[in-house]
């Protein structure tokens, strides 16, 4: 985190999850909605199997808004190749000049459902090197023996690493141009997360500050955060399942969850039956532990309620939040009107 004082900083940027689960020109509405009720960004998840392709969905964002930023949070350069992934980077920058930001991860659920593994910090430090090198108009050498450049480059675009794991959070803060925690609102992860960033940018020598944190979290405008939290089981039963039980008792969580849960598809963050996926992920956390969840990790509550918190996150060193709702196969409409109704007015 920096020293700087909020007020010496730009605004905090208010950033909604769209998941490209329609038509893209349907997808694009949405987005313009967001762009209307004053959110600052909008990012599309990439996972071929679950949604649209991601850059063609940007593409219709990109020709029907104006000002709102843009960014792909997150896609992977396993599923794609470092020059594909260059090339769709450079030719949605180009529809929103100034716009677009790359989000990249290690490919989580777009590569599990096609029985390939996600990215190592290693191969995602390359892969990364790859895409900066032709969006700059570099040459770079392909499988040891071809060397090829991107016509027509953009090498404004700003590179993104979305990370919750040490290694990957070091990354970041050493080569990236922002990072995506994926740690949630806790103070004490995102304290924990955020040093590590840190410590990436000073052992690349570079000022952390300038390094922007966009921390994502699931969000919901409320008068009954218990009901809410109920849905969220299956999001924390998926963070405990994949390494992130750590995190979870650093907030008084406490909970074992299988690796593998029977009666869920694809995985349990993305579930096509979230009804199914809630009771199924009862077993392993109780209505209390979802509850503290969501008022650990989450922004569940009312809307000044929200305001404060988001307030509080900028006055940390946070330049940017992603919010979530719960689903992947519906358009966030009720969120956006919610946040962008009775959320933004309090902050602007």
């Amino acid at each position: 985190m920096n020293d700087a004082s909020a007020t010496d900083r730009a605004p905090l940027r208010i950033g909604i999850r769209v998941p490209p689960c329609d038509r893209a020109d349907r997808v694009a509405e949405t987005v313009r909605r967001a762009e209307e009720l004053g959110f600052d960004d909008v990012w599309f998840p990439d996972s071929q199997l679950l949604w649209r392709d991601v850059f063609t969905t940007l593409t219709a964002a990109a020709l029907g808004t104006e000002r709102i930023g843009l960014g792909t949070a997150v896609t992977n350069l396993v599923t794609r190749h470092p020059a594909v992934v260059a090339s769709a980077a450079r030719s949605v920058a180009e529809l929103a000049p100034g716009r677009f930001a790359l989000g990249l991860g290690v490919g989580n659920s777009s590569v599990g459902p096609v029985g390939l593994r996600q990215s190592t910090s290693a191969e995602l430090r390359e892969g990364l090197a790859v895409v900066r090198g032709l969006l700059a108009g570099e040459e770079r050498e392909f499988a040891g023996r071809v060397r090829s450049r991107l016509r027509d480059p953009r090498p404004e675009v700003p590179l993104l690493v979305a990370a919750s794991g040490p290694r990957n959070l070091r990354l970041a803060g050493e080569v990236a141009d922002g990072v995506v925690l994926l740690s949630g609102v806790s103070p004490r992860t995102l304290a924990q997360a955020s040093a590590r960033v840190r410590e990436g940018a000073e052992a690349a020598g570079r000022d952390a500050g300038d390094v922007p944190l966009t921390v994502s979290a699931f969000c919901a405008v409320t008068d009954d955060v218990e009901a809410a939290a109920r849905l969220v089981k299956p999001i924390c039963a998926s963070i405990a399942q994949n390494g992130g039980a750590s995190f979870l008792a650093l907030a008084g969580i406490d909970v074992e969850v299988p690796k593998v849960v029977e009666g869920v598809y694809p995985d349990l963050v993305h579930a096509e039956d979230w009804k199914a996926a809630v009771e199924i992920c009862s077993a392993w956390i109780s209505d209390e532990a979802a509850l503290r969840f969501a008022e650990e990790f989450c922004l569940f509550g009312t809307a000044d309620e929200i305001a404060g918190r988001l307030g509080a996150l900028h006055a940390s060193g946070v330049g940017g939040v992603l919010l979530q709702h719960v689903g992947s196969y519906d358009p966030p409409t009720e969120l956006i009107e919610a946040v962008g109704a009775s959320v933004l007015p309090t902050l602007r």
